[in-house]
């Protein structure tokens, strides 16, 4: 479809191949028994929900319902009535916009932007959020005695800061659990916070090739075997190698470890980074740690900007729903980005395409230039014949 027959969200949703996604709905018979509503109008009314910011069913559901003459271009029919909507995101398979997040992944991956660093080592960062949620509302989310929450865990490539693993779990699960059981690229360098120090989890990273880099416990039992010099003029204080004096399940921590301290001037204070990379600069390690801070504004831009804090449905299955498209739309976002040479905050691109959604504008056009004003198209002029006064016929412009 033409981009003057077709709003920015048709063209937003274009880029979701359709085969593929009735190949997804078959494999996790998300259709089983559906009556009418079909999975790719659960989809776009869940996706409407996160770049318009609907607060509730309601909204999404009178939202697109007002929008009626151009559903047809998005591929629904009519708009959904609030209680199937409910129904879709209680009970279809939450794992449908799982396999539809990482399509989008990879069409993502193709057009990002290279990491800020000249290692050739894949770069990413590994964190968890919470997400708070009303105990009494969403009891089965276990937190605290009175609190409930979901827990995100999640694996960013510094490759165009994109999201390639995303884990959600009840809020009381321990960031250590997933971390043990992803699987991670050899050679790949994995920075977090101290969180993440396990040291058997370490020895077993230093066996399989990947590398991490994170914040030292203070009362780590660690003593030092080789001293390296630092320039006069770096932050960097020390840089050592060493073991840990650790007995864990019956077997020392047998390797060798790098520890760095760093100065840091804005904080007045020195951070200890513990590293299993010996080759890079200390400088470089601490740049890494320093790049940590992408995951934590990664998740201010997805809580700040999408529906993600608040939920329209109250079932763990809506919950997953619910998320996963909002990191779906996150992924839109960050590939107008990659394809605008605008140096779009993402911030303002959300709030523009939420106001110009059912525009219709040239979605690669608007990106470039969204404030200007689009050419009007020749006037179309009919010819026909009216009747005259004297019988006789004569062309009429109308």
């Amino acid at each position: 479809m033409s981009a003057h027959k077709a709003s920015l969200f048709s063209q937003l949703l274009s880029l979701f191949n359709r085969n593929d996604f009735s190949h997804h709905v078959r494999e996790v018979n998300a259709e089983y028994r559906s009556k009418g509503f079909s999975c790719w109008d659960q989809f776009v009314a869940m996706l409407f929900c996160q770049l318009t910011n609907s607060r509730s069913l309601r909204e999404i559901t009178q939202g697109l319902q007002c929008c009626e003459g151009r559903l047809s271009h998005l591929g629904m029919s009519v708009g959904p009535a609030r209680s199937t909507l409910a129904y879709a995101n209680q009970h279809r398979p939450w794992q449908l916009f799982q396999r539809l997040f990482y399509d989008l992944l990879g069409t993502c991956r193709a057009v990002a932007p290279s990491k800020p660093f000249r290692f050739k080592n894949k770069l990413m960062s590994l964190d968890a959020t919470v997400i708070d949620l009303c105990a009494s509302a969403f009891d089965w989310a276990k937190y605290r005695q009175t609190k409930g929450a979901v827990k995100m865990h999640l694996l960013l490539d510094h490759d165009g800061c994109l999201p390639v693993f995303a884990h959600i779990t009840e809020g009381r699960e321990h960031e250590l659990k997933t971390a043990r059981g992803l699987p991670l690229p050899k050679g790949s360098i994995v920075v977090m916070d101290r969180a993440y120090v396990d040291y058997h989890l370490f020895e077993r990273w230093s066996a399989e090739g990947v590398f991490f880099v994170t914040r030292m416990k203070k009362h780590a039992d660690w003593y030092r075997t080789e001293s390296r010099g630092v320039p006069a003029d770096s932050p960097v204080r020390t840089d050592e190698i060493g073991e840990f004096h650790v007995f864990q399940a019956g077997r020392r921590i047998k390797r060798r470890y790098r520890r760095i301290t760093v100065w840091r001037e804005d904080k007045q204070e020195e951070p200890v980074i513990l590293t299993n990379n010996l080759h890079l600069a200390a400088s470089t390690i601490a740049q890494i740690y320093k790049a940590r801070w992408q995951i934590e504004l990664f998740f201010r831009d997805l809580k700040q900007n999408l529906r993600i804090k608040t939920f329209v449905g109250t079932s763990a299955n809506a919950v997953h729903i619910q998320i996963w498209t909002a990191l779906i739309a996150i992924l839109l976002i960050k590939y107008l980005q990659f394809k605008s040479k605008c140096g779009w905050h993402l911030s303002n691109l959300v709030a523009l395409l939420r106001l110009n959604l059912f525009t219709y504008r040239d979605l690669w056009v608007w990106i470039e230039r969204p404030y200007e004003t689009p050419p009007l198209p020749p006037p179309f002029v009919q010819t026909e014949f009216c009747e005259l006064d004297l019988g006789q016929q004569s062309p009429c412009l109308s």
